[in-house]
């Protein structure tokens, strides 16, 4: 722990500006001889990266990873501005945490700091004392604030119990305890240091915090006051266990069952959404099919497809900033189909001699998006969507406009379509637009990503019958089933209504202990890691609570370019994720290009089924150039960050014998460090192979996104198959399971980086298989930590083996 004294907080002070406030921290620290002058420079260089605003008057600046050389000692500055200052439109600061920190020491402060941002008068507590050491009890956890409205009044007959459940009063054993006293009429308080909780309700419970050991004191008041402490006592004495309940999960809340009758779809995005219906109208763009002037037809549509690129080029920028590279990769794909020259010239050449160009462009168009449907492949030809979402932003800048999309009420709705383009979607303000289900779509699509991006719930794939719903009528829109309740039942609305105050009190829980371990009830860590695309989601992962990197997606680099990227190019991002994670192990897969990934500059011939094809490793050891530049610049950041090197793809002992052997004669070339070697288990051959790969590397990623389409041979983007790709398919569980059966042969560890490691059930029932290493998209991390955290690892055996006796998908969700 951090030590933390008045010396180290200046009170009442003024800041004209930010940087001003930043500057005035930074000297502070430089004063207590914590950090070396220029470290205050990177405090506000990583401003201009991040916004470290952390909510409710409090802001958390610190310096850039990079500049860690500058800091002298770890510490804490804090700078108390009761007139506030602004740090961006809308946020006023008043209490200014400065961090400089080696490594993790600082960690209990945050955890700390998240336990007052959701209690205004403790802030206001903070902002407005003259003891300076009212400050540093509070950061540093020697003292709290009382719970706003709960007294001890009239609570004349208590008892003390020591709390020692291995995780302290936490999701389970709090659980257990609120569940027994609501079996009494009286009132019962908890109280521990200064915080008093409502015995009976759980979310109250975990914001105290009490740890193995900790003390509290129980008080009751009514008439079986004497017999409720007693039976709490008693549970407490007994360690506040209950009877091992397989897929009782107790940090998450009942899925919503719901008389009213549904329509079924894919589950898109996760959520829960009330509202009146509306039905998506797309503006029609009406345009005359002959012209005059074909020379001036031309120069229209040149500019039109400059407008239009510049268009993209903004949406781009902002789905960046927003939600990062990854998800805004669609956009820049829509550029570079854009900015295809024979595209072009093919609309060009269809104006001569009396033909408009909007005409032209949209024979053009459609032809491509023909073209496209007519595939075998399901991912490809669903790419005709995207085409035809390019070709209406150009269409609409010719008619006289900028949008193409349709004109959105002022009023909350849940949207009803035929499908969305991925524009049509990041267009959406998820103030308004409370979800969305579509008839056609799936769960992979880019409509989904950049849905889930945007935290907005919605529902693909649920057929044309959507379109005859009445609009205005309210709705129930459950993003997690896939289910869309059009006419409910007023007992119906007000269970749903409920469930969404419920999920906003659980999501906050899960925020506030995002940092804390995933240890099971009874001892067991498991890893909770994140999957990312780009340099910058390396921090917004480590905010989330990640516990390092399962899964780089090296492919950002190599797309949407017309060269491959350098060494130097693909180093610099490495070291980046590596000086972000601090330590923490980051396992960086190599290319995986193919199937659905297309880079134009490899050349590579068409392929009947790509995804069966020249894909992954297989590429790479054909184009040993892109491979070896690529192994040269992991090997050199390895010199600077816990890198680990996994290969995608592999299907053969030959295959990871040769990406060994390159790797090995790179690593020698240069005199490179040693590195661990995984490889990803995503085909059937893996899988029954596992006990020999395991004596070829030091662990196995389980992809369960591609092992569910191989094993089942259903496309996970197929609107038709999407609803039973399900990677809870009893097959793929049991192939989970022999992989791991087969790595301990070994005494090799298996991690999980495919989307159901971030399923929550679908995660419980992967550490009970032997998982240990989950790794995620950044939004579930918080979700999966709490649901793991609330679990004993004998429950998730129990479920695990339960899931494995199952027959379908829908008997292991039912459980």
């Amino acid at each position: 722990m951090i030590n933390l004294t008045p010396e180290d907080v200046r009170l009442k002070t003024t800041a004209r500006s930010k940087e001003d406030a930043i500057r005035q921290v930074g000297e502070l620290l430089v004063a207590n001889g914590r950090i070396q002058p220029g470290y205050v420079d990177s405090m506000l260089a990583r401003e201009t990266q991040a916004n470290t605003y952390l909510g409710n008057s409090i802001a958390i600046p610190h310096g850039q990873p990079a500049k860690r050389d500058l800091i002298v000692t770890t510490g804490i500055a804090v700078l108390q501005i009761p007139a506030g200052v602004e740090w961006s439109p809308g946020e006023v600061v008043r209490l200014v945490v400065g961090i400089a920190a080696k490594s993790d020491e600082h960690l209990q402060i945050l955890t700390n700091l998240t336990h007052v941002l959701d209690d205004p008068a403790a802030v206001q507590a903070l902002v407005e004392t003259d003891d300076a050491q009212v400050i540093c009890d509070r950061l540093t956890g020697k003292s709290s604030p009382s719970s706003k409205g709960l007294d001890t009044e009239g609570f004349d007959q208590f008892v003390d119990v020591t709390i020692d459940a291995p995780t302290g009063l936490h999701a389970r054993p709090a659980t257990v305890f609120a569940d027994l006293a609501k079996s009494f009429s009286a009132e019962v308080r908890v109280r521990y240091g200064d915080q008093v909780a409502n015995g009976k309700s759980l979310m109250s419970l975990l914001k105290l915090g009490v740890e193995r050991d900790g003390v509290v004191r129980v008080l009751a008041k009514g008439s079986d006051a004497t017999q409720a402490l007693s039976a709490l006592q008693q549970a407490v004495e007994d360690g506040l266990e209950e009877e091992e309940e397989v897929g009782t999960a107790v940090l998450e809340l009942p899925a919503l069952e719901l008389e009213s009758p549904a329509l079924s779809g894919v589950a898109a995005s996760p959520g829960l959404a009330i509202a009146p219906l509306h039905r998506f109208h797309r503006t029609k763009l009406e345009f005359a099919e002959t012209a005059s002037d074909p020379a001036a037809e031309q120069d229209r549509l040149r500019d039109a497809i400059a407008l239009a690129d510049m268009d993209l080029t903004d949406l781009y920028t902002t789905i960046k900033e927003r939600s990062g590279k990854g998800k805004a990769a669609i956009f820049q794909a829509h550029r570079e189909f854009l900015a295809d020259p024979e595209l072009q010239q093919e609309a060009l050449n269809q104006i001569p001699p009396n033909h408009s160009a909007p005409w032209a462009w949209q024979q053009v168009i459609e032809a491509k998006a023909e073209e496209l449907e007519a595939l075998a492949d399901p991912v490809l030809s669903g790419r005709a969507a995207d085409v035809r979402d390019v070709g209406q932003r150009v269409l609409a800048r010719l008619v006289g406009g900028s949008d193409a999309g349709a004109a959105l009420p002022s009023h909350p709705v849940i949207l009803i379509a035929d499908d969305l383009t991925p524009s049509d979607t990041a267009g959406l303000d998820p103030e308004k637009i409370q979800g969305f289900c579509t008839a056609a779509g799936g769960a992979t699509s880019h409509t989904a990503i950049i849905a889930r991006s945007l935290n907005i719930p919605a529902i693909a794939g649920a057929g044309l019958a959507i379109l005859d719903l009445p609009e205005g009528s309210t709705a129930i829109l459950d993003g997690d089933k896939g289910q869309l309740y059009a006419n409910p039942t007023e007992a119906d609305l007000a269970k749903a209504k409920q469930a969404q105050s419920d999920r906003a009190q659980l999501r906050d829980v899960e925020q506030q202990t995002r940092f804390q371990p995933a240890i099971t009830t009874d001892g067991h860590r498991i890893e909770v890691v994140a999957n990312i695309g780009g340099p910058a989601e390396a921090a917004q992962a480590m905010n989330a609570g990640a516990e390092g990197v399962g899964l780089v997606r090296t492919e950002f680099l190599f797309l949407n370019r017309s060269t491959p990227p350098s060494e130097d190019e693909q180093y610099d991002a490495l070291q980046t994720m590596t000086q972000a994670l601090n330590g923490l192990p980051l396992i960086v897969r190599t290319l995986d290009i193919g199937g659905d990934k297309h880079v134009p500059y490899l050349n590579q011939p068409a392929e009947e089924n790509p995804f069966l094809g020249i894909r992954g490793v297989r590429l790479c050891l054909e184009r040993t150039d892109l491979f070896e530049t690529q192994l040269r610049a992991i090997l050199r950041a390895a010199g600077g960050g816990y890198i680990r090197v996994m290969f995608p793809m592999i299907a053969t002992l030959e295959d990871i014998r040769a990406a060994k052997t390159v790797l090995e004669s790179v690593r020698s070339a240069i005199d490179g460090p040693p590195v661990e070697i995984g490889m990803m288990v995503e085909v059937p051959s893996a899988v029954l192979m596992a006990a020999e790969f395991a004596q070829e590397v030091d662990f196995f990623s389980v992809g369960t996104n591609d092992l569910t389409q191989y094993l089942l041979a259903m496309d996970r983007g197929h609107p038709t198959l999407a609803k039973q790709a399900d990677a809870l398919h009893p097959a793929v569980l049991r192939a989970i399971a022999q992989t791991v059966q087969g790595a301990k042969l070994s005494g090799k560890w298996v991690g999980v980086c495919g989307g159901l490691a971030g399923d929550a059930q679908g995660a419980m029932i992967l550490a009970g298989l032997g998982v240990k290493e989950l790794s995620m998209d950044i939004p579930s991390i918080p979700k999966v930590k709490a649901r793991l955290r609330g679990a004993s690892m004998k429950q998730m055996k129990r479920l695990a083996q339960k899931a494995l006796a199952c027959r379908t998908a829908e008997e292991v969700r039912a459980l």
